[in-house]
């Protein structure tokens, strides 16, 4: 994310340089100085653009000025949870959703029978979860307690659990009970526990991003993620690690692993979700993304993941590190899965403005891809990456299933520059970090971790933030033109598709899809139009039902 760059100052002290860029005037010897034409003319090295003498000294006035602003803004000590006031739309002119209703149906399920050998019910789906707490063969303080032993049998060598919410989980699995038991069964979700990635906030139990400044916070609200699943009757047992201020899947406790090779880590950030579910240990969690988050640590653990379109899903109550990015998805055992919980926390909500009404249909009984219009990126299946095999494979199972392979390629543009209003984004997020030099506490100190992001950010003019906004525009409006037509598309899970898509707000599903040869999972991703979501999980869930790789699971030896 970050670009190497070298600097070159001259006889001028750093300090006087980053006091007029970075404005923070944390030594106490610059904070009376004056900024000077010379201190200009270093910076214009930084910005990339070469004034003349009169024209830096013109400027003094108003950088000396602004200098003061920035100081006066910082002594808001505003929290991470205040947004700012411009929000992204990921709407392109002449939009029109794919969906033009609600409406959500689960695939038809035969009768479900308790394993004789409990072990087997951390492999369930939902789906067969719900049969059982809805036929009483269960209930869901046996489940509860069944889920909570797991973690805390596999925690110690995986590390995927930041705390156990025990006492409550048990209090809501007896109330669930109770209402099951009396008629009052709320649906599929009622009774199940599950987890959420240490982002979210929940009223009664820190909240620590993953990261060491922030071991004892505690923000005292539920995110609204967590209260449409309480409502929904699910039952919260586990506040999940996410690599520090999700990057990655170290955290102030360690690394998280992943449960097919302990030697390795789950990837992230969303380790801690895409770990406990690949281990049985929970049958779905809420992680995020804004860059791979969701994707990434679902294709190293081997589960299958949502990333909704951008303002599909409220992020109140979640840590922001991208107002414009960020996003927030289940990460399940199936397809169906991510549809049953997505079905339950997307929705608009005063309480994020960022959050965007459209229909949402989703229908588990269609079986056929016969007429579907399917996208490929052709040149990133041509090219030569690790898992080309397994996803060639794939577009073949998919011809089977009837549909019409259509080749597509992504817009001419530079992502990797637009990409830099996540930097911005983040280093506005945690500006605190870098001004109390706090950043040295984060256990991830290497060129390209947050630390160095974070101070980087500082550096870019406003003005190049505002230009990558508009060239984001233009990428948002360029990709709805390419996909007119198709039902969904289909991409490499690890390609110039997922930094296009993050940055566009299209939504993915990502899948298992093979093993490489050392015996791991390998994934793709089967890619949405905007707001897309009913389709898109339709159609991964055809291909899923039509192999059986998300059935496989790592055998816990250890």
């Amino acid at each position: 994310m970050a670009k190497n760059s070298t600097l070159k100052y001259g006889i001028l002290p750093l300090s006087l340089v980053l006091s007029f860029i970075f404005g923070a005037f944390v030594w106490n010897e610059v904070q009376t100085s004056p900024i000077t034409t010379q201190v200009i003319a270093a910076a214009e090295k930084i910005i990339g653009i070469e004034f003349n003498e009169a024209q830096r000294d013109s400027m003094l006035s108003s950088v000396n000025e602004r200098v003061q602003y920035y100081q006066q803004i910082r002594k808001l000590n505003m929290p991470n949870s205040v947004v700012p006031s411009l929000n992204f739309n990921p709407v392109p002119v002449g939009f029109v959703p794919q969906d033009k209703s609600n409406g959500f149906k689960l695939s038809k399920i035969g009768q479900v029978k308790l394993p004789a050998d409990k072990n087997e019910l951390a492999f369930y789906t939902i789906h067969q979860l719900a049969e059982l707490l809805r036929t009483r063969q269960i209930t869901s303080v046996e489940l509860t307690k069944f889920y909570i032993d797991r973690l805390k049998k596999y925690n110690p060598k995986l590390l995927f659990v930041v705390n156990l919410t025990e006492d409550d989980a048990l209090k809501e699995a007896e109330q669930a009970d109770a209402e099951i038991k009396a008629g009052k069964y709320r649906g599929v979700l009622h009774g199940i526990p599950y987890g959420v990635k240490d982002l979210l906030s929940t009223a009664d139990s820190k909240t620590t991003f993953g990261a060491a400044p922030y071991k004892e916070q505690k923000l005292g609200i539920d995110a609204t993620v967590v209260k449409r699943l309480h409502d929904a009757g699910a039952i919260l047992v586990a506040k999940l690690t996410l690599g520090e201020l999700a990057m990655g899947d170290t955290w102030f406790g360690g690394m998280t692993r992943n449960p097919w090779d302990i030697t390795r880590g789950s990837s992230g950030s969303s380790a801690g979700p895409a770990s406990a579910v690949s281990a049985g240990c929970l049958p779905f969690a809420i992680g995020s993304e804004t860059l791979g988050s969701i994707v990434s640590p679902s294709t190293e653990c081997g589960d299958t993941g949502l990333r909704p379109s951008f303002g599909r899903v409220s992020k109140f109550g979640a840590m922001a590190l991208s107002w414009s990015m960020d996003k927030l998805g289940p990460i399940t055992r199936d397809v169906e899965d991510c549809a049953i919980v997505f079905n339950a926390i997307q929705g608009t909500d005063a309480k994020d403005l960022s959050t965007i009404a459209a229909p949402f249909n989703y229908d588990g009984n269609v079986a056929s891809l016969k007429g579907w219009k399917i996208g490929y990126i052709k040149s990133a299946f041509q090219s030569r990456y690790a898992n080309k095999i397994n996803d060639s494979l794939t577009l073949v199972k998919l011809k089977e299933l009837g549909a019409e392979l259509v080749p597509v390629e992504i817009p001419d543009m530079p992502l990797g520059a637009i990409s830099t209003m996540l930097d911005v984004e983040a280093g506005a997020a945690f500006q605190e970090l870098v001004l109390n030099h706090k950043d040295d506490m984060l256990a991830q100190q290497r060129k390209y971790s947050w630390p160095n992001i974070f101070r980087a950010a500082q550096f870019v003019p406003a003005v190049e933030y505002v230009q990558a906004s508009r060239a984001r525009t233009l990428l948002v409006q360029q990709w709805y033109e390419k996909l007119k037509g198709l039902d969904i598309y289909v991409a490499p899970a690890f390609s110039a598709n997922l930094t296009l898509t993050n940055l566009t707000g299209n939504p993915c599903v990502v899948l298992p899809n093979g093993f490489n040869r050392a015996g791991r999972p390998a994934s793709i991703t089967f890619m949405g139009q905007l707001f897309g979501e009913g389709k898109t999980l339709a159609a991964a869930r055809i291909y899923q039902q039509a192999t059986n790789f998300n059935k496989k699971h790592p055998t816990l030896a250890f």
